[in-house]
């Protein structure tokens, strides 16, 4: 079960292994694009190249839905960016159903860990496998692996890496619980849990009034997509690179306020320095340099 590029390598390992797929099931096609055309998931691509059954339901609890899937009579369920189940879903089959989480759980619980481990500035993440329990991402451990954050690495390229580590741990997973040898591990109570609420397009815009560090990881964890974004005369200006620069002293711009050469350089002043922007999207405007986006837009510094 699974949708987004994301779960494509975790069903490619279930493909290579010595396990039979018996069902894939993914969301509906949808419209998309400028001729509104109807587009497949990622998932399903994958599934209708390798000949797979898929099924694609519009509600998990459709009684036709539930027959077909029950008819699969499969030993496993293997959950990876899908949806939240209900219980008559994920108790069906006798092994269980299992997820795969990109965070070292029970540490961001939600629909964007990925985004939030580099918001808050975390140093390390990873991915888990656990069973899937009636309060989402709360369910027993099987396997945990971790990997390092960059300082200047942003959710595109950390979400490349942690689904190629998802793919081998899940490999693991699965050929461990075949073989009926594997861990489960209860997620310990811990009061300061940080958890990954879903990113709404307004939680994106840039608050200049926090500091330095905190904003350029909002910047990295929001890029490429959804992308964080400040507005410069009435447009959204959306960010996709920059870099940090501390001050000793309380800069003299007011916070928000932004200063240009012109020509090579744009920045925003915040509480205790400044963020020094080298990728952007003006609204109506393909994402550039900031050079090339200068010599386009002439702005008066501040």
């Amino acid at each position: 079960m699974g949708t987004p590029e994301f779960a494509v390598p975790m069903l490619q390992v279930l493909l290579d292994s010595e396990h039979e797929i018996v069902g894939v099931i993914t969301a509906p096609d949808k419209p998309a694009g400028r001729g509104m055309q109807l587009g497949e998931s990622e998932v399903k691509k994958l599934a209708v190249q390798k000949g797979l059954k898929i099924l694609q339901p519009e509600k998990l609890k459709n009684e036709n839905f539930l027959f077909e899937l029950k008819s699969l009579n499969a030993d496993l369920f293997v959950v990876v960016a899908f949806r939240m189940l209900p219980e008559l879903v994920w108790s069906m089959p006798p092994l269980g159903t299992i997820n795969l989480h990109a965070s070292l759980l029970p540490q961001y619980r939600g629909a964007a860990p990925i985004n939030w481990a580099i918001i808050n500035g975390e140093k390390e993440t990873g991915v888990t496998t656990f069973f899937i329990q009636q309060e989402i991402d709360t369910g027993k451990i099987i396997y945990q692996e971790k990997i390092a954050i960059r300082d200047d690495e942003n959710v595109g390229e950390l979400y490349q890496e942690l689904m190629q580590l998802g793919a081998k741990v899940l490999g693991k997973t699965v050929n461990d619980i075949a073989f009926g040898s594997y861990p489960q591990i209860p997620q310990d109570h811990i009061t300061d849990i940080k958890h990954a609420p879903k990113i709404f397009k307004d939680d994106c815009k840039i608050d200049w009034n926090k500091e330095v560090n905190y904003i350029y990881n909002f910047i990295r964890g929001l890029s490429p997509y959804p992308a964080a974004f400040t507005t410069l005369q009435t447009k959204v200006l959306k960010i996709y690179k920059a870099e940090k620069r501390l001050s000793e002293v309380t800069p003299k711009i007011s916070a928000g306020e932004f200063e240009t050469d012109g020509k090579t350089f744009f920045r925003f002043y915040c509480t205790n320095g400044f963020i020094e922007i080298k990728e952007l999207q003006m609204e109506g405007k393909k994402r550039m340099g900031v050079e090339e986006f200068l010599r386009g837009f002439k702005v008066e510094g501040k």
